[in-house]
């Protein structure tokens, strides 16, 4: 399907000829062209002021009418950052500023996903704007921001008292729980700032925040994870594995003294397989890791797995050489003699 002239001459930013075009009393200024692209959808797409506002100026465009994809003129200008239509769109009372395309998308949640804060904040400034609406996956504008660290826009969103921060997407991770694991401390410390922040909500597979800072090892997240008084440092995934587990296993020296520094952590717990953070360490070869834990009271290096496997033998097994060395039981020095 062809553009009609009105669609190309908007897409193309030729306010003249789009003026002349109007000026026709058989025109419809809404008349679609190729992919369902409206004039009014083509030029806030490509940005063109003055042609947004010709278009707007006119009471029988329609400034909902989406392309195929469900994208209205708000969606296209919002996803290209264009701040001077988003604003044009704005003032007409008669625009849904709701609107998502066909994957659920709304205005806010990209423009919250790209981190343009200042439409974050023409948006809500409608009052008609759900701050909340999510896209088909679950993600809110709130999670879309804490995943990608954007500390102002999560700022703004949570000064809204219909945020809800904990939020999760349908994987059941909350905007803590994608902060923590994308690294992003900045985020992690506004979030925790809030008090109705649950600190351990763990997503689908029983992972919390805790837990995936300290697999990747984020001393930064995990100090200010352990300052919150209500977080549970030993709270395990749905395999047991706790976030000492994780720290012991991926060799973070740094996340191992942190949580060892804890009364209430189990330094020498099993998960469902009977591995304890020594064995795991042992077992990939962490020799400091490995230090660290020896020094720990009520530690049992002999503690062996389901199978019957102690760190010992998975250290021998895989050739860790120093690690042997620290497991090695002494050899007895007595000798007979004839």
């Amino acid at each position: 399907m062809c553009n009609p002239p009105l669609a190309w001459a908007a897409g193309n930013g030729h306010e003249e000829v789009v003026k002349i075009l109007l000026g026709r009393e058989d025109i419809d200024p809404n008349k679609p062209g190729y992919k369902l692209q409206p004039p009014l959808g083509l030029a806030a797409r490509y940005g063109h002021v003055g042609v947004v506002k010709m278009l707007l100026e006119r009471d029988d465009v329609d400034p909902n009418r989406p392309d195929d994809g469900g994208h209205t003129p708000l969606w296209r200008a919002v996803r290209k950052g264009h701040e001077a239509i988003v604003k044009l769109l704005l003032e007409r009372e008669d625009l849904n500023p709701n609107t998502p395309s066909i994957t659920t998308q709304t205005p806010l949640w990209w423009a919250a996903r790209k981190g343009h804060e200042e439409l974050v904040k023409l948006l809500l400034g409608r009052g008609d704007v759900n701050p909340s609406k999510h896209s088909e996956d679950g993600q809110t504008p709130l999670y879309c921001a804490a995943d990608n660290g954007y500390e102002g826009v999560v700022e703004i969103l949570l000064e809204r008292d219909d945020v809800n921060p904990n939020e999760p997407n349908e994987d059941n991770e909350t905007p803590l729980c994608c902060a923590a694991l994308n690294g992003h401390e900045g985020v992690v410390n506004i979030l925790l700032g809030q008090g109705s922040v649950n600190p351990n909500k763990p997503d689908k597979d029983g992972h919390t925040p805790l837990w995936w800072a300290a697999r990747n090892g984020d001393e930064g997240v995990v100090k200010l994870l352990l300052r919150r008084d209500d977080i549970d440092p030993d709270k395990p995934n749905k395999h047991g594995e706790t976030p000492l587990h994780c720290a012991a296993c991926a060799g973070h020296e740094g996340v191992v003294k942190l949580l060892l520094g804890r009364d209430d952590v189990n330094h020498d717990g099993s998960d469902e397989c009977g591995r304890t953070p020594l064995w795991w360490a042992a077992c990939n070869g962490n020799k400091r890791v490995v230090e660290i834990l020896l020094e720990q009271e009520g530690i049992n290096p002999d503690k062996p797995n389901m199978h019957g496997r102690t760190p010992l033998w998975w250290a021998t097994k895989n050739g860790h050489t120093g690690v042997i060395a620290l497991l090695q039981p002494p050899i007895s020095a007595t000798h007979s003699t004839a």
